[in-house]
């Protein structure tokens, strides 16, 4: 972590952190948002593929939530990262990403990060490609969900970006 991240502590979600996570990712105002039922299910049963950042008194002020893929354990899907507005811009969401996929790899082999981003969300794009950077690895990206797979109305593709070879 930087200095201006000193402060913080990242470590696992727990259930009594998903209304908080349900917050942030509401107040983002870029990610699709989910059930409250759903972060409080996603901190209950993938905490393990998750991390979040805690500020001095322990409440959540950034996430990112991933699973293993069933068919592929190797690699972690990340499926949201988001930050609360008043610590944006200190690295937090990189650093997240670093502390979970460091974390992942010390438990079991991961050699690939895999996530989606509609075009132009430009923070994720470069979110992940910083990520690719530091870590030395490849991005490939391909429409993964074409805009007419949507069933609920208008909704940007969602294109695959898959970092890797990783080597920890």
């Amino acid at each position: 972590m930087t200095a201006t991240q000193a402060d913080l502590r990242i470590d696992r979600p727990t259930v009594a952190d998903g209304a908080a996570l349900w917050r942030i990712a509401k107040e983002s105002g870029n990610l699709d948002l989910n059930s409250s039922y759903s972060y409080l299910l996603w901190c209950r049963d993938f905490a393990a593929t998750s991390a979040v950042a805690r500020a001095e008194g322990g409440e959540p002020v950034g996430f990112v939530t991933g699973y293993a893929r069933p068919e592929d354990p190797h690699t972690l899907l990340v499926w949201q990262v988001a930050v609360d507005a008043a610590h944006r811009g200190r690295g937090l969401a990189g650093a997240l990403l670093d502390g979970l996929t460091a974390r992942l790899a010390a438990e079991r082999p991961l050699t690939a990060v895999e996530t989606t981003i509609t075009p132009g969300n430009t923070a994720s794009e470069r979110l992940f490609a910083s990520y690719a950077e530091r870590h030395g690895a490849a991005v490939t990206r391909e429409v993964l969900f074409d805009t007419a797979m949507f069933p609920d109305g208008p909704h940007d593709p969602e294109v695959l970006y898959r970092i890797g070879p990783l080597a920890f």
